[in-house]
């Protein structure tokens, strides 16, 4: 009893350390992310170039995924893949403070470099935070290390937000100075990485009972990875809600980091909920949380009010913390740890893909009439809560059949 007791905190312990890398740097490049939807515009980029970037950002960063877990399976090098993955993924973002209208484009691709960043170090990531779920709960595990990445995200743009605010220069200056000095985190979290490794060299040992599944023949898995689709094919990325809001004159554009932060602690709090629930209810979690957040398009999109754009982004948080948290879980649960990496690496090339084709289309339909952004979204997550409904379905009653 003692000794399961003592793994048991031990997990807990190398949980609490991966949560504070993922706070740090997503205090960096959430920071960063919450003003790169304006800094693009103020520097030249149109609408769909914004949206074509943050799609195509996702896609790089997700489809690399696909060689990455594999690599991570193969090698074990779950901390050198981890230690690549966070320096690429955080030491550009300073780079940007060198970036003004003369040069947009190199800002393009610094911002799809730190994607590429996260595609390196993801797959390991979610590995290592899979190992602590017997332990812990698979719901438990990944909702207290979301939440902790969003208390970071939650903390980096309103950092931004201050430093935007004490500015003193042009707006672009403002906008430098906080890529600058969100550099000094990005090394904070690489401190914080190496100590890490140093305590914890073979974290895969936590998880000891062999009794799921690999993915070849896996049908449950595949059928789970449409519905991760069609969940990230209608799902509306920060970049476009931040381009309305400024394009719209909706809102005093010094504000837009504020209201990502609220969406990232709104997806904190969302994270734990659901994924507490999660590991008493399992998929109806995740059927609920998308449930509620596909009211997001409408509410958000046709308010000119101040409240309805809250909603629409405290609504916008909700699916966001279903997502990062839920939506791994489950993975852990379908997928022997052997192949738990490939299995991440897939499902976030799945994930991505369907982000990116789904950003494209609504970058165009943004352009034509905002309507149509409306009717899109909603319909393909409606469509989501169907399928998933379906799959929940046939679950159980192949179990009340056994």
């Amino acid at each position: 009893m003692n000794k399961h007791h003592s793994i048991k905190k031990n997990a807990f312990l190398f949980l609490l350390l991966l949560g504070f890398i993922s706070l740090l740097s997503d205090f960096t490049h959430e920071g960063a992310r919450s003003i790169y939807g304006s800094y693009l515009g103020l520097i030249g980029a149109s609408a769909l170039v914004i949206s074509f970037t943050s799609g195509l950002g996702e896609f790089i960063g997700q489809a690399l995924r696909l060689i990455t877990g594999p690599i991570a399976d193969k090698t074990k090098k779950y901390w050198l893949m981890m230690f690549l993955g966070y320096s690429l993924n955080l030491l550009v973002i300073p780079l940007l403070m060198f970036v003004d209208q003369s040069i947009w484009e190199i800002a393009i691709i610094l911002i799809l470099l730190e994607r590429v960043g996260k595609g390196i170090r993801a797959p390991a990531k979610s590995a290592l935070t899979s190992f602590t779920a017997p332990h812990l709960g698979a719901g438990k595990s990944f909702a207290i290390q979301e939440a902790l990445d969003q208390f970071g995200a939650f903390l980096g743009p309103i950092f931004v937000y201050i430093v935007l605010s004490f500015n003193q220069g042009s707006e672009l200056d403002g906008y430098q100075l906080a890529f600058g000095l969100l550099g000094i985190f990005a090394i904070l979290t690489l401190v914080i990485l190496t100590i890490s490794r140093i305590k914890y060299p073979h974290p895969d040992e936590f998880e000891t009972v062999k009794t799921k599944q690999s993915i070849r023949g896996n049908q449950a898995f595949k059928f789970y990875m449409i519905a991760v689709a069609l969940i990230a094919f209608g799902f509306i990325d920060y970049p476009v809600l931040a381009f309305h809001l400024s394009d719209q004159s909706l809102l005093d554009i010094t504000y837009i980091p504020l209201l990502y932060a609220l969406a990232m602690g709104v997806d904190a709090i969302s994270a734990l909920v659901f994924g507490h629930y999660f590991d008493k209810k399992g998929m109806i979690s995740l059927i609920l949380a998308i449930s509620i957040s596909l009211f997001m398009a409408p509410i958000f999109f046709l308010s000119t009010r101040i409240l309805g754009i809250v909603i629409g982004v405290i609504l916008w948080g909700i699916g966001m913390g279903a997502q990062e948290s839920i939506l791994k879980a489950v993975v852990s649960t379908m997928v022997t740890k052997e192949k738990r990496a490939t299995a991440y690496g897939i499902f976030y090339a799945v994930f991505g893909s369907a982000w990116f084709i789904g950003s494209l289309i609504i970058g165009v339909l943004y352009e034509i009439n905002i309507l149509y952004v409306i009717l899109f979204s909603t319909f393909i997550e409606v469509l989501a809560v169907l399928f998933l409904s379906i799959y929940l379905l046939k679950k159980n009653l192949k179990i009340g059949g056994n």
